[in-house]
C-alpha cells in the first residue's frame, strides 16, 4: 500500500489504500465543526412558475445580485463555462439539477455560528428575491411542478445521470429535479468513532425523516403521503442509496466496510486530461480490476465516485446526514441541533446507540413506507414513533447541555431544539401544519412559502 503521505489523486486505487481517504479526515474532538446544508425551491410569487437556470426569472439573476451586493465569487466546472455556483469564505451556493438552490455553509464551531450564517444568507437573498417576485418554498418536494416544467442545470454529469439512473430506479428524475433537503456534516476522531457515529446515524435516519416529514403536496394537490421526497428515495438505485445494509450486521464496522459497499456501486464517469469519460457499465470494483478504455482507476476517480453515492448517511471527508426534507429555517436548524447533540457528545451517542439497538435493516425496510405515509404515528419496535422522538430529543438536549457552547446572552445550544420539542409535544409534523393551512384556504404556495 502506498504510504498516506505519498498518495495523490493520480495514485492507483486499491481496495486497501482507499481507506486512507477516511483516515486522513480524522479530526481531534476539540476541532470538531458543523457544516449545514439546505436546499430550497424557487417559484414566481404570482404564477407559481418554477425558477429557471437562465433568463430574467432565473438562478443566474439571483447569482448576479449576490455577486454584486455581497462579494460572492462565481465558479463553474471549466473556465469560461456555465456558472454553477458561488463561493465565499468557506461557504458555497450551488444548484441541484432542477435549479434547486443550495447553501453549503462553512464549517463552523457551534450552532450559534450556524444560526448566524443562516440568518445572513436569507438577509442577503431578500432584496433580489423581492426585486424578482420570487418566493422560496420550504418543502422537500416541488409541490406544483411536473418534471416537464423544470429546467436542467448544465452540469457535465447530469445528462449521464439523467439517462442512467432511471434504469436503476423509478424515482431517479424526481430525486434530481423535484426534491430538496436539509443536510449536515460532522467530524470524527478515529475509525471506531467515525463508524460508530455512522451506524447510529443510519439507525436514526428513518426516524428523523419521519419526524421532520415536510413534503405533502404533488403537482398542485395534497398527497396521501407526509413525504413525497421520502417516497422518491425508496425508488432509487439501491446500489448507491438507502441504509447501507452491510453496516448493520457487522459487530465492529470499519472504513473497509464502507469502501467495499462503495466499490459495488455503479459508476457514472471519470475524468482524464480535462476530458469526461462516461462509464455506466461498470461498478468501481470492476473498473479497478479491468480498467476502462485503457485507463486504470485512481484515488481521484474514487473521490469523484464517492460524490455520486447517495445513502442516508454518506462518508467523504465528513460524515453527512441526509435524511430530512427541506424545512423552514428554524426547523432546519432544530434538526441539525438534534444531530449535533447526539453525535458530538459521547454520553449522548451511547444513549442513542442503546435506544436503537433493536433496530434492524430488515425491520426498517418493512416499516419505511408507513413512516413516509403516516410519520411518527407509526409503531416501531414496540413503541409509537412519537415516543422515540421524545426520547431522542431528551438525549440530544443532554448532549447539547454538556457541550456548553453559549451565545452572547449566555444561552447554550439547547435553544435550537425548541421548535422540534413543540412539534412533538402537539403530535404534529411540519407537513401537518402545511396541510392545515391548505385546508383553511391557503394556496399550496402560501402553505409552503418561506415566512
Amino acid at each position: 500500500m502506498t504510504p498516506a503521505a505519498q498518495q495523490t489523486d493520480d495514485s492507483p486505487a486499491t481496495r486497501e489504500n482507499l481507506t486512507e481517504l477516511f483516515r486522513q479526515a480524522e479530526t481531534a474532538p476539540e476541532k470538531f465543526l458543523i457544516g449545514a446544508e439546505s436546499e430550497k425551491i424557487g417559484v414566481h410569487t404570482e404564477t407559481g412558475a418554477p425558477l429557471e437556470y437562465s433568463g430574467d426569472f432565473s438562478v443566474g439573476r439571483v447569482f448576479s445580485g449576490l455577486v454584486r451586493a455581497h462579494g460572492w465569487e462565481p465558479f463553474g466546472e471549466v473556465e469560461g463555462g456555465p456558472v454553477l455556483g458561488l463561493k465565499r469564505a468557506g461557504a458555497s451556493i450551488t444548484l441541484e439539477p432542477g435549479a434547486q438552490f443550495e447553501l453549503s455553509g462553512a464549517p463552523l464551531p457551534d450552532l450559534h455560528a450556524v444560526a448566524a450564517e443562516q440568518a445572513q444568507h436569507y438577509a442577503e437573498l431578500e432584496p433580489i428575491t423581492r426585486e424578482m417576485g420570487l418566493t422560496w418554498l420550504m418543502t422537500g418536494f416541488h409541490p406544483l411542478a411536473r418534471l416537464s416544467d423544470l429546467p436542467w442545470v448544465p452540469k457535465q454529469r447530469y445528462p449521464i445521470m439523467r439517462e442512467y439512473l432511471p434504469t436503476q430506479g423509478s424515482g431517479a428524475l424526481d430525486m434530481m429535479q423535484r426534491t430538496a433537503t436539509v443536510q449536515a456534516n460532522f467530524d470524527w476522531s478515529s475509525e471506531a468513532d467515525g463508524m460508530r457515529k455512522m451506524r447510529v446515524a443510519l439507525r436514526l435516519s428513518p426516524l428523523l425523516q419521519a419526524m421532520f416529514a415536510n413534503a405533502p403536496f404533488l403537482e398542485g394537490r395534497a398527497s396521501e403521503l407526509l413525504s413525497q421526497r421520502g417516497n422518491v428515495w425508496l425508488h432509487m438505485d439501491p446500489s448507491r442509496s438507502g441504509l447501507i445494509a452491510p453496516l448493520w450486521d457487522t459487530a465492529e464496522p470499519g472504513y473497509q466496510h464502507y469502501v467495499d459497499w462503495a466499490l459495488d456501486a455503479g459508476m457514472f464517469l471519470f475524468r482524464r486530461n480535462g476530458r469526461l469519460l462516461e462509464n455506466t457499465g461498470q461498478s468501481f470494483a470492476e473498473f479497478m480490476r479491468d480498467g476502462f478504455e485503457g485507463e486504470r482507476a485512481t484515488i481521484g476517480d474514487f473521490r469523484l465516485h464517492l460524490t455520486t453515492l447517495f445513502p442516508e448517511v454518506r462518508l467523504k471527508n465528513t460524515l453527512e446526514v441526509r435524511s430530512c426534507d427541506n424545512l423552514p429555517p428554524e426547523l432546519a436548524l432544530s434538526a441539525i441541533a438534534l444531530w449535533t447533540g447526539v453525535l458530538y457528545d459521547d454520553a449522548a451517542l451511547g444513549q442513542a446507540e442503546s435506544l436503537t439497538e433493536a433496530c434492524t435493516f430488515e425491520g426498517y425496510r418493512a416499516v419505511r413506507p408507513e413512516l413516509i405515509r403516516r410519520g411518527l404515528a407509526t409503531k416501531l419496535w414496540g413503541r409509537v414513533g412519537w415516543e422515540w422522538a421524545e426520547r431522542l430529543l431528551d438525549i440530544a438536549r443532554g448532549g447539547l447541555e454538556r457541550r456548553a457552547r453559549r451565545d452572547g446572552a449566555g444561552a447554550d445550544e439547547r435553544i435550537y431544539l425548541a421548535p422540534s420539542v413543540e412539534l412533538v409535544a402537539r403530535r404534529a409534523h411540519p407537513a401537518d401544519d402545511a396541510l392545515q393551512r391548505f385546508s383553511a384556504g391557503d394556496s399550496i404556495l402560501e402553505a409552503t412559502r418561506l415566512r
